[in-house]
Formats: structure tokens, sequence, C-alpha cells
């Protein structure tokens, strides 16, 4: 009538082991004590200000001039390797390929507008009409200048959708070919790579 004693089941070998859970086994241990958190703060810690700041200073001078020098003899030899970011890339060298390659009005501002500045000076103390005239002939020629750079960009434009894709042609590239268009082509940068009237490829 009365269940056995824990006694009775222990002589009799009557006792069912009780299960272990997952959770309860032992992993191994990762060979090495568990660092205290002060510990590993220290570890992390870096210096912000560096030991000696003139050294640093000079070095970090040096590191970018030669920087410079190497974008700027990429400039000169049309490495893309060495370029600044904004000038790396098939669709950016196509387009400064498009743009040397045709002839503009722009490249021509800075000498045109000298000499018609110059012009109006001399014909100011001749006649006033004809330094009007001079100052007319200016305007006339900033106006085409601007056609004449709208009209370049439609035809890259429609080239670049062909060649790439519209969705190739990056942020900012019209501003790219235009302030390009405006420059000298010796004080271009990166140097043309093509000459007048080659078709880029």
């Amino acid at each position: 009538m009365f269940g056995r004693s824990k006694d009775d089941q222990a002589l009799t070998g009557d006792i069912t082991p009780e299960p272990v859970s997952p959770a309860a086994s032992v992993e191994p241990g990762k060979g090495r004590p568990t660092p205290k958190r002060k510990q590993a703060e220290a570890a992390n810690k870096r210096p912000l200000v560096p030991a000696d700041r003139k050294a640093a200073a000079r070095n970090a001078k040096a590191k970018a001039r030669v920087q410079r020098e190497r974008e700027f003899a990429a400039m000169q030899s049309g490495d893309e390797r060495y370029m600044p970011a904004k000038d790396r890339g098939p669709v950016r060298r196509y387009i400064r390929d498009y743009v040397d390659a045709r002839w503009s009005l722009g490249e021509f501002f800075l000498p045109a507008a000298l000499g018609l500045i110059v012009l109006q000076m001399v014909l100011a103390s001749v006649s006033a009409e004809a330094a009007v005239l001079a100052l007319v002939l200016l305007y006339v020629f900033v106006l085409a200048m601007i056609v004449d750079g709208f009209i370049m960009w439609r035809g890259l434009k429609k080239r670049l959708k062909a060649k790439f894709g519209e969705e190739a042609i990056p942020k900012g590239a019209t501003m790219y070919a235009v302030l390009r268009v405006f420059q000298l082509r010796p004080s271009r940068l990166p140097k043309p790579q093509v000459k007048h009237g080659q078709r880029p490829s």
C-alpha cells in the first residue's frame, strides 16, 4: 500500500535518473579568463592627440603634398588611377574628350573679352558711339557663347544616353562639361587627350 522509500529504491537499484536539460550542459571554456570591463576599455582607448603634434603635422603635410603631386601628374598624363574622384570613370572621360574634340566659342571667351574691353577703352577717347559698339559686341559674343554651350550639351547628352544609358549619367555632368568649355584649351585639367575634330571613342 505504501510506496517504497528512497532507501529501498537505493538498495534495489531502482533509481530513475533525472533528465538533464541542454542548458545545464557545460560548454568548454575559451581557454583564457574573460577580461574585466576596465581592462577592455583600457585596451580600446586610443590617444586623441599625438604625443608629438609638430611631427604629426609635418607628416600630414608631407602626405598631402605627395598626394597633390601625384594627382597633378596624373591629370597631365591622363592616368585615371591617381586622378581626383570627380575626374574618374568612363563617363567623365567621354565628356572631356567630346568637349576637347569640338571647337567652342567658350574657349575663346577670355581673349575675346580682354580684346573687346581694351578696344572699348581706346575708342572711348575717340567716340562714345564706338565705345558703346565695342560693349555691344562683347554682349553679343557672350550670348552666342551661351547658345553654343547649350547646343554642345544637347549633342553630348544624346551621345551619353546612347553609349552609357540615362541612369549612368552622373549628377553634375552638365556643369562638368560647361566649365570645361569655358576654359582655355591649354589650361584644361585633366589635359586634353584628343585633338580638335577627333571623334571621341
